[in-house]
């Protein structure tokens, strides 16, 4: 009878512990991280955030390429090659180079490049050949063949160019900090002139010839 009995509770033992197993498995937790979705305040901030940021990119953009502008060479606010063989002779009527807005102007005094815009209201003098003088059509304002004032509503003469010339023997001769007319010597020949149409010295005052 004992014999009997042990066998059974043995029997009863390995049935509970199998069912412990089977059933072991659906009291285990899975883990892991679960992540909140943002809240609708949340997305916005961040489509805000992007989008000021985008924003400000273009500005500096912007703001970077008129500050440090490229021209390539022959565009207006670059350098002009301007070819020697084509310089007027000393006295005569200024060349209106229309690319650059500039007039070459070889006076008595030197060579200047004359930026072609009167300075009173921004309008186009012409060189008038009758009255040898540049004249403005709008509003009356004249100047000498060197940008000087003569006349009218203009508070300056011309505002000039500098111009470097490069001569065959390797020398060069550039316009100085004052805008003043480049005096060419008789004994050396260009090889070539460049006007620098990005940089402007002010016409000048009343009274100077």
């Amino acid at each position: 009878m004992a014999s009997a009995s042990s066998t059974r509770s043995e029997a009863a033992s390995r049935a509970s512990i199998a069912r412990t197993g089977d059933a072991a498995p659906s009291t285990q937790v899975q883990s892991g991280v679960q992540v909140a979705a943002p809240s609708r305040r949340e997305f916005l901030y961040y489509i805000w955030g992007a989008s000021i940021a985008l924003m400000l990119g273009q500005v500096g953009a912007g703001v970077l390429w008129f500050a440090f502008p490229r021209f390539r060479e022959g565009e207006f606010g670059g350098v002009f090659a301007y070819d020697p063989a084509e310089l007027p002779a000393i006295g005569s009527a200024p060349q209106f180079v229309a690319a650059g807005r500039f007039h070459v102007s070889n006076t008595p005094a030197g060579l200047l490049a004359l930026f072609g815009v009167c300075t009173h209201l921004g309008c186009l003098p012409k060189w008038a050949p009758t009255n040898e003088r540049f004249e403005c059509p709008c509003h009356g304002s004249k100047y000498r063949a060197n940008g000087t004032w003569i006349e009218g509503p203009a508070p300056r003469g011309l505002d000039r160019f500098p111009v470097t010339i490069t001569f065959t023997d390797g020398s060069t001769l550039e316009t100085d900090g004052s805008g003043d007319p480049l005096k060419l010597p008789t004994d050396k020949t260009i090889a070539s002139i460049g006007v620098n149409t990005g940089k402007k010295f002010r016409g000048p005052d009343h009274g100077i010839v």
